[in-house]
């Protein structure tokens, strides 16, 4: 059955925040296809969820060139659905990829030269079938790349036109600052850093939130939920379709046992808010008008939906954050 979007997705559905000094607007979230559509997912299953996050107002899609499992295959089955759904509304959306994990052998397969990056981007732009994306990013530093051949190569991309923005991820505070001046002598501003930040990942607070801040970059924060460990899916056991049980998952079953105890304080506090778990902690990224988005994923329409709800409510009381830091630091 052909897709026709909702007439109301902009009708105050979500809201929307200016990325660093740009004239680009994100959503307060956005989906990332990192899990649950690739190659061993199920194809209508993403699909429900791209249509329902589009009909919310939810115009950005990230991907990366390693998605799936396999590596790939999340922005092939990106591509089938784009075609099946979302050409005629191609400017409506801001959709992402990356280059920077392994991809194939050999030498030029992984990290940051610009025979990788833009080999992988011209992959990307090939598999997913789009003449560019919006945001090419460095998925990761390369320590044995000079960083002005990486910032040459995003430079490259946005000029050539395969690329309408220059981002970096997983980069950390002085090396995004460096490369932030490297782009502007360019004259292609760095527009959005993509770090991992959530209550139970708080590197970003040492110096990178302020440095994004100085050079007008935008923060978009991947992993809110901790691979699923601030939600409710925990706190009786390990579901057997959760992240924590698949053998390709990146969430291990040592990394639950530990964070229980500090995920029922946590889930307590967000009853009491009138939130699960998960809301809170999307909500409380949000209360940083220096985080962009955060990046969510979804495994189902419920689930998206239950995140999407966290909009409603993103004011903490000074007693609120108290106890959220009393908890994470015990």
């Amino acid at each position: 059955m052909n897709y026709l979007p909702r007439d109301d997705r902009y009708n105050n559905k979500t809201n929307y925040r200016r990325c660093g000094r740009s004239g680009i607007k994100l959503p307060e979230i956005s989906l990332g296809l990192w899990h649950n559509f690739g190659g061993v997912d199920v194809l209508e299953n993403g699909r429900d969820m791209l249509r329902y996050a589009f009909d919310q107002g939810i115009t950005h899609f990230d991907l990366a060139n390693n998605y799936g499992p396999p590596p790939g295959s999340a922005e092939e089955n990106f591509g089938v659905i784009f075609k099946k759904d979302f050409v005629p509304y191609r400017d409506e959306l801001i959709i992402s990829t990356k280059a920077g994990y392994l991809m194939w052998p050999g030498p030029y397969g992984e990290w940051g030269s610009r025979k990788y990056l833009l080999s992988s981007l011209d992959q990307s732009l090939k598999r997913m079938g789009l003449d560019y994306v919006d945001i090419f990013y460095s998925h990761r530093p390369d320590p044995e790349t000079p960083l002005e051949e990486t910032m040459m190569a995003l430079d490259q991309a946005v000029r050539s036109g395969k690329a309408l923005y220059a981002g970096i991820s997983n980069y950390p505070a002085e090396l995004t600052k460096k490369a932030s001046e490297i782009l502007k002598q360019l004259g292609t501003p760095c527009l959005i850093h993509q770090p991992k930040y959530s209550m139970f990942e708080r590197w970003v607070e040492n110096g990178l939130l302020d440095v994004v801040e100085n050079e007008g970059i935008g923060i978009i924060a991947f992993s809110p939920l901790a691979q699923g460990l601030l939600t409710d899916r925990y706190l009786h056991g390990i579901p057997a379709d959760s992240r924590a049980a698949k053998a390709w998952g990146y969430l291990q079953l040592e990394q639950v046992d530990p964070a229980i105890a500090k995920v029922k304080k946590l889930n307590e506090l967000a009853s009491l808010r009138g939130q699960s778990l998960a809301q809170m902690a999307i909500a409380w990224l949000l209360k940083d008008k220096r985080v962009t988005s955060v990046l969510i994923g979804a495994s189902s329409v419920g689930q998206l939906k239950d995140n999407l709800a966290s909009q409603k409510n993103l004011s903490f009381s000074v007693e609120e954050l108290i106890t959220i830091e009393n908890i994470l630091s015990a």
